[in-house]
Formats: C-alpha cells, sequence, structure tokens
C-alpha cells in the first residue's frame, strides 16, 4: 500500500484540503489511516441524516475516518471539546486551529466513484475493480 503524507496549516479547511489532495494525487481509492491535530470549528451531520452541528471552540480530533478518491470524499470525525466531551458525525466542514497530520493509504486495484441511491437519498459509494 502507497500513502500520501500531508501536514495541514492553521485556517486550512480539512475537508477541502483531503479533497484537493486526492485530486492533486489522482486518487483512485484511499482510506485516511490517521489524522492528528486541532480544529477551531467544525461542522457536523448527525446520525439521524438530518441535523447539522456546529461547534466553534479548540477542538483535538480523536479521529477521522472516511474514504477517498479524486470523485469523492466520505469522512465521518470524532472531536474532543475542551471540557473533553467527545462529539462525532459525518463531516461537512472543518478549519484547523493549529495543524492537522494526514495520512491517506492508496487501495491498489480499486476505483471509489459515487452513484445515486434513491433508497438513502445520497450519493453513495460505487466500488469498481481497475
Amino acid at each position: 500500500m502507497k500513502t500520501i503524507c500531508k501536514r495541514l496549516t492553521c485556517n486550512s479547511e480539512l475537508r477541502k484540503e483531503i479533497y484537493a489532495l486526492a485530486k492533486d494525487n489522482e486518487v483512485l481509492a484511499g482510506v485516511i489511516l490517521s489524522s492528528v491535530g486541532s480544529l477551531k470549528r467544525v461542522k457536523i451531520r448527525l446520525a439521524n441524516g438530518q441535523d447539522i452541528m456546529e461547534i466553534c471552540e479548540p477542538l483535538e480530533i480523536i479521529s477521522l475516518n472516511g474514504t477517498v478518491s479524486k470523485e469523492r470524499i466520505h469522512l465521518h470525525i470524532s472531536c474532543s471539546k475542551t471540557n473533553g466531551e467527545v462529539v462525532g458525525g459525518h463531516l461537512l466542514d472543518g478549519v484547523v486551529n493549529t495543524t492537522c497530520e494526514l495520512v491517506v493509504g492508496l487501495i491498489d486495484g480499486f476505483i471509489f466513484e459515487q452513484e445515486f441511491d434513491r433508497k438513502t437519498g445520497y450519493n453513495e459509494i460505487l466500488i469498481k475493480n481497475k
């Protein structure tokens, strides 16, 4: 497995930077292997698929998971607040506070695309063999 590593700096837009990284590196299929850092703002869609939570305070990234390609990204995040409370959900947006160290693993033999799924109402992953 090949990897791509990148450090994001203060005020970088997390989702936008991950998508740009995938496009710039022509990623066909990848996964977030590691993400360590902090955010100053995060916007997540909660588990009910409708409600959106926006938090504007210092946050530590506890986990960031997802599938990545030049066609699509799907990311879930957990963050700890200053009081230790952990919140998480589907990442819509996030702004780096100090740093974010990203490691993306590239998966040989597959292509991640997307197609609309009428059952879920979302664009879902379409996994193809390369």
